[in-house]
Parts: C-alpha cells; sequence; structure tokens
C-alpha cells in the first residue's frame, strides 16, 4: 500500500466510507463525520449514553448535543494533506515538473507546467485550463488549490507517516514492560509467601516446644505436691490413731492394760515426733520460679521467647 493511499484511508469516515467532512473525535479517539454521528444517534438526547460506532465504547452526549463533539484538528490537517497532495499521485512529471493533464493529452511534447489541481477531478491544469475548468457550468462550484504545494504536503505527509510508525512501535514495548513487571512482581509475591510460610512454620515449632516444656514442669511440680499432699494426711492419720488409742488407755484401760501399753504407746510417740514431716513440707513448699522472656526480634534463635526456671522458698507454718 502507498503512502498516498494511507494517506487516502485514513482520511475516509468509516460509517459513509466517503472523504471526512466536519471529522469530529470521541472520548475513545475514533473520528467521524458530525453527520454520520447525528444519524447514527438520532434517537438519543443530551446526556445520554452513547457507544462508539466503531469499538463500542459509551460516552455521554454534550449538553448541546453531538454537535458539542470537539474536532478533530488532526483529521483536520490529513484532510489538507490529501486534498494537496492530489496533484502529486494524479499529475504526470517532467524534470520535476507537474504537467498539465489536459495540454499534456493533446500535445506531450509542449505540455506547460501545472500550476492548479482539483480534487474532485483528479486532475492537473495549467493557468489557462484553470481558469477554462472553473468557467464550465458542470464545474464552475470545483475549487482549485496550487499545486506548489505538493512538496510541502509531501514533507508534511512523511512527517506524519514516520511519528505514525514510531508511535505505533511504542505499543508493543509498553506491553513487554507491563508483562516484564507483572511477572517480575509476582514472583516476588511468591518469595514473600515462602518465606513468610517458613518464618510460620519455625514460630509454630517453637510455640509448641515452649508449651511442651511448661506443661512438663507443671505436671512434675504436681505431682511433687500431691506426693507430699498424700504423706502429711498419712502423717495426719497415724497421729489421730494414736491419740485416740492412748485417750482409750487412760479413760478405759486398767492398771495392767497401762502398763502393758505404755512403752509401747511412748516408741510410737517419740516415732511419730521425730519424723519431722513438717520441715519436709517447708522443703517441698519450695516452688520454682517461671518466668517467660519474649523475643525481640527474629533474628533470635528462640523465635517467641524463652523460658527461665528459678527456685523461691515460701515456707509453711504449723500453728
Amino acid at each position: 500500500m502507498s503512502v498516498v493511499k494511507e494517506l487516502y484511508d485514513m482520511t475516509e469516515c468509516s460509517i459513509c466510507t466517503e472523504v471526512f467532512t466536519d471529522p469530529r473525535v470521541l472520548p475513545c479517539q475514533h473520528t467521524f463525520c458530525l453527520q454520520c454521528l447525528m444519524d447514527y444517534g438520532r434517537h438519543r438526547r443530551p446526556g445520554n449514553r452513547m457507544p462508539c460506532p466503531l469499538c463500542r465504547e459509551e460516552f455521554t452526549i454534550p449538553a448541546d448535543g453531538l454537535t458539542g463533539m470537539p474536532k478533530s484538528f488532526f483529521m483536520g490537517k490529513l484532510l489538507s494533506a490529501r486534498t494537496r497532495s492530489a496533484g502529486e499521485e494524479a499529475g504526470q512529471t517532467e524534470g520535476g515538473l507537474v504537467l498539465c493533464d489536459v495540454c499534456s493529452s493533446e500535445a506531450a511534447s509542449s505540455a506547460p507546467p501545472a500550476t492548479k489541481h482539483c480534487p474532485e477531478c483528479q486532475q492537473n491544469y495549467c493557468d489557462q485550463c484553470s481558469r477554462s475548468h472553473t468557467k464550465i457550468r458542470a464545474t464552475a462550484s470545483h475549487v482549485v488549490v496550487p499545486v506548489e504545494l505538493q512538496n510541502q504536503v509531501k514533507s508534511d505527509r512523511e512527517k506524519i507517516m514516520e511519528l505514525l510508525k514510531k508511535t505505533g512501535g511504542v505499543l508493543p514495548r509498553i506491553e513487554k514492560e507491563k508483562n516484564d513487571l507483572v511477572k517480575r512482581l509476582d514472583d516476588v509475591e511468591g518469595e514473600i509467601n515462602m518465606a513468610a510460610d517458613r518464618l510460620i512454620e519455625a514460630v509454630e515449632r517453637d510455640r509448641v516446644k515452649l508449651l511442651s516444656e511448661v506443661e512438663s514442669i507443671k505436671l512434675k511440680r504436681v505431682r511433687q505436691l500431691e506426693t507430699v499432699e498424700q504423706e502429711v494426711e498419712q502423717h495426719l492419720a497415724s497421729l489421730e490413731s494414736l491419740s485416740q488409742y492412748a485417750e482409750t488407755l487412760l479413760s478405759s484401760g486398767t492398771a495392767g492394760d497401762v502398763t502393758r501399753s505404755v512403752n509401747s504407746l511412748h516408741s510410737r510417740a517419740e516415732e511419730l515426733a521425730s519424723s519431722d514431716v513438717i520441715g519436709h513440707v517447708d522443703s517441698s513448699l519450695t516452688s520454682p520460679i517461671v518466668s517467660f522472656t519474649a523475643s525481640t526480634g527474629v533474628a533470635d534463635e528462640n523465635l517467641v521467647g524463652t523460658i527461665a526456671l528459678g527456685e523461691t522458698s515460701h515456707p509453711g507454718t504449723c500453728d
């Protein structure tokens, strides 16, 4: 496809397929003739939502109707370039000059250079043929343009096409950068989750270990206290039994009973008195001090904290 053909395609409305007249641009950047838009949205009112005829992206009709849609100045420049380049596309050249189409068809060897171009007829004319062209009734309304503008049009057209090429080439780079960024950040998220999971597992293991240590200390100490408790209860039972025996002997025993039992009663009393149950209880009631110190950072070997075990005396009393 030639550059001129591309320019012609770009300056044709996709609704009427004709050259743009009063082109208006939508928020999605698609451009249409104003009359085509008005025909397309004839049942809609200002403030209504209306889809783009091409991409279906919706926009709000301005308060003053579709006539309030902004003019496409870019398309206006392209239309101007199309008009000025028509002479170059349709004309004949000789020594770099565009020749008059009418004169060259009659006598090519002596055809004068063209000075005007008619976009509607797609013909180039010298000054004389141009004047004749505008006097003929069928073509009197045609507007002719100077041919010498074609070089400027060509330069502008080349700049526009180069800009289109460069701008279009940026899109793949943006897409690639976007995809690379998403992939990199997805990988970072995965690394964060893996590191956090490892840390959570380590903290959970440390928590279970610490709770197990506390439970072990508790069970051991409770068993010790229960053993002491049983010893004290047995000692109390022995004392009460011996006391009742002594009371019975004094109240109901004969002189012979007292004589026979006094030695064994005395020995048993001495035995119970020398057992020092109270001292044993006092030493057994020395409770361990269990303290917990929380970790101050993840660099600590123990992630949750540490347990310290000490002892302090709490001697019992006996009244």
